[in-house]
C-alpha cells in the first residue's frame, strides 16, 4: 500500500520500507482513512494531518529555512516491528468506521423512507379506510336488465337488410340512444319530479361526501345522479344493464322501475315520427285517390242524367235492333211493291198503300239513324253520348285502379309501421335488495392504498431522475 501511494505521489523508492519512510517524512500515513479513500478515487493526497501519530500542532514535511539557506530535514528512523503492526489495526479501525457510517446512513435512509411512506401512503389509506368502515352510508343497489326488440318482419323479405333484422346490431342505435337518455339531465329532472330524487339524497342521515347539499343546483344533483345510476350496454348481446343506488332498498327499487318506464316511453317515441310520416303519406295518397274516384263517378252520373242514357251500349244495341227490323220490313214492302207493279193492271189502292208503308218505314229508319248520329232535341247524338260516357267510365276505371293501389300502399305502410315499433323487454326485473352493496370497505381501502403507493412511487422516481440529471 505504501509503495503504491508513493508511486502515485511520484517518489523514487527502493523498497517498501523506503516508501513508508518517505511517506512519513511527508506526513502521509499509508493506512489512514483519507489516504485509502483518496487513493481509491485516484486523487492526490495532501500532506498534513493524515498521520495519526503526528503530534498536535506539528507541521509535517521538511522544514524550510528562511533566506537563501535551508536546514535539511533529519532522516526518519526505519519503522520497527511495532510500526508494522499498527497500520493493520488502523486499517481495520478505518474499515469499521466506514461500515458504521454506512449502516448509520442506511438506518437514517430507512427511517426517512418509513416516515415518508407513513405520511404520504399509510396515513391517507388509513383515513380512507376509516371513512369506508365507519363513516360511509350504506347504499343499496337494485339491478335490472332489459333489451330493446323489434317487431318481426314479414317472412317474404329478402336482401342484405334482412340479415340483420331481429339481431342486436339492428337495435344498437336505439339501445345507445336509450342509454344516453337515461344518463341525461332530462331523465334526472323527470325522476326528481316523480320520485323526489334530490330530496332523498339531501337527507341528513347520508354522509357528507355522498350527501347532496340543500342549496345544490342541477349540476350538483346531476353529479350525484351519475354516481347513483350506472347503465352499461353490451353490444354483443344487445342487453342494457342498470344499477341504481339509494340509501333505502325500497327507494332504490322505485327509482329503477321509474327509469325503466322512462326508457319504455323513449323507445316508443324513437320511431313514432317515422311511423306517423309513413302512415300520413299513405293516408294522404289514399284520400286523394278516393276523392278522384268520387269526382269521376259524379261526372258519369251527371252525363247519364243530362243525356238520359244509362248505358250507351244498351241504347245503341236497341236502336240498331230497331233499325234492322225496320230495314227488313222495308225490303219486304219494296218487294211487295215490285210484285204489284209487275201486274198488267195493278191495283192502285194496294200500290198506294204499299208505297205509303215504304215511305213511313224509310222515314223511321232515317229518324233512328239521325238519333244515333245527329242527336235529338233532348240531347246530343248517341255516338257523342257514348263517347263521353266511355271517356268518363274509363277515367272512373283508372281512378278506381289508383284507389286500389293507394289502398295497397296504405296497408303496406301500416304493416311497415307496425314492424317499426320498438318495445322494451325486461330480462331481470328490479327487486328491492335486503343487504347493502356499497361501500365495499376492504376492497376500497386496498385500492386506496395501491393508488397512494403508486402516486408516491411515481413522484419518488421522478425526483430521483431529476437529482441525477442535476448532479450530472
Amino acid at each position: 500500500m505504501a509503495r503504491r501511494i508513493a508511486q502515485k505521489q511520484g517518489l523514487s523508492i527502493t523498497s517498501d520500507f523506503d516508501a513508508v519512510r518517505q511517506l512519513r517524512s511527508r506526513g502521509i500515513h499509508q493506512f489512514s482513512r483519507n489516504a485509502v479513500l483518496n487513493f481509491g478515487e485516484g486523487r492526490p493526497i495532501a500532506p498534513g494531518a493524515n498521520d495519526p501519530a503526528a503530534p498536535a500542532g506539528a507541521t509535517p514535511g521538511p522544514a524550510k529555512a528562511s533566506g537563501s539557506q535551508a536546514t535539511p530535514a533529519a532522516p526518519a528512523p526505519a519503522p520497527g516491528p511495532a510500526a508494522l503492526t499498527s497500520p493493520a489495526a488502523e486499517r481495520a479501525s478505518a474499515v469499521s468506521d466506514i461500515q458504521r457510517d454506512i449502516a448509520h446512513r442506511r438506518r437514517r435512509a430507512l427511517t426517512m423512507l418509513m416516515a415518508r411512506l407513513s405520511v404520504f401512503v399509510v396515513l391517507p389509506a388509513a383515513l380512507a379506510g376509516y371513512y369506508f368502515f365507519a363513516v360511509a352510508t350504506p347504499m343499496y343497489a337494485t339491478l335490472s336488465e332489459f333489451v330493446i326488440q323489434q317487431a318481426d318482419a314479414p317472412s317474404g323479405g329478402g336482401g342484405l337488410g334482412s340479415l340483420f333484422q331481429g339481431s342486436s346490431l339492428a337495435m344498437q342505435q336505439d339501445s345507445i340512444a336509450v342509454q344516453s337518455y337515461l344518463q341525461s339531465r332530462d331523465a334526472m329532472l323527470r325522476l326528481d319530479e316523480d320520485q323526489e330524487f334530490r330530496a332523498h339524497f339531501s337527507q341528513p342521515s347520508i354522509d357528507p361526501i355522498q350527501r347532496l347539499r340543500g342549496s345544490g343546483g342541477i349540476e350538483d344533483a346531476y353529479k350525484v345522479y351519475r354516481h347513483a345510476v350506472e347503465i352499461g350496454y353490451d353490444p354483443t348481446e344487445g342487453i342494457l344493464k342498470m344499477e341504481v343506488l339509494a340509501a333505502d332498498p325500497q327507494v332504490s327499487a322505485a327509482f329503477s322501475k321509474a327509469l325503466i318506464s322512462y326508457a319504455e316511453d323513449r323507445v316508443d317515441g324513437l320511431t313514432q315520427r317515422l311511423r306517423e310520416d309513413q302512415m300520413a303519406g299513405a293516408r294522404q295518397s289514399y284520400d286523394a285517390a278516393e276523392e278522384r274516384v268520387a269526382v269521376a263517378q259524379n261526372r258519369v252520373l251527371a252525363l247519364q242524367e243530362k243525356l238520359g242514357v244509362i248505358d250507351p251500349a244498351s241504347e245503341t244495341a236497341a236502336l240498331m235492333g230497331q233499325i234492322n227490323t225496320f230495314e227488313i220490313e222495308l225490303r219486304h214492302k219494296r218487294l211487295e211493291l215490285q210484285q204489284l207493279l209487275d201486274n198488267a193492271t195493278p191495283n192502285a189502292a194496294r200500290v198506294s198503300g204499299v208505297e205509303g208503308d215504304i215511305r213511313r218505314l224509310d222515314a223511321m229508319v232515317r229518324e233512328l239513324r239521325a238519333v244515333m248520329t245527329e242527336g235529338s232535341s233532348s240531347g246530343g247524338s248517341l255516338a257523342r253520348v257514348s263517347a263521353e260516357l266511355r271517356i268518363a267510365e274509363a277515367d272512373l276505371g283508372n281512378r278506381q285502379l289508383l284507389l286500389q293501389q293507394a289502398l295497397e300502399q296504405l296497408e303496406t305502410a301500416r304493416i311497415e309501421a307496425n314492424r317499426q315499433v320498438r318495445y322494451l323487454s325486461l330480462g331481470v326485473s328490479p327487486v328491492a335488495p335486503d343487504k347493502a352493496a356499497y361501500p365495499r370497505a376492504f376492497e376500497n381501502t386496498a385500492l386506496a392504498l395501491l393508488i397512494f403507493g403508486g402516486i408516491y412511487l411515481m413522484i419518488s422516481l421522478t425526483l430521483s431522475i431529476l437529482r441525477e440529471q442535476v448532479s450530472a
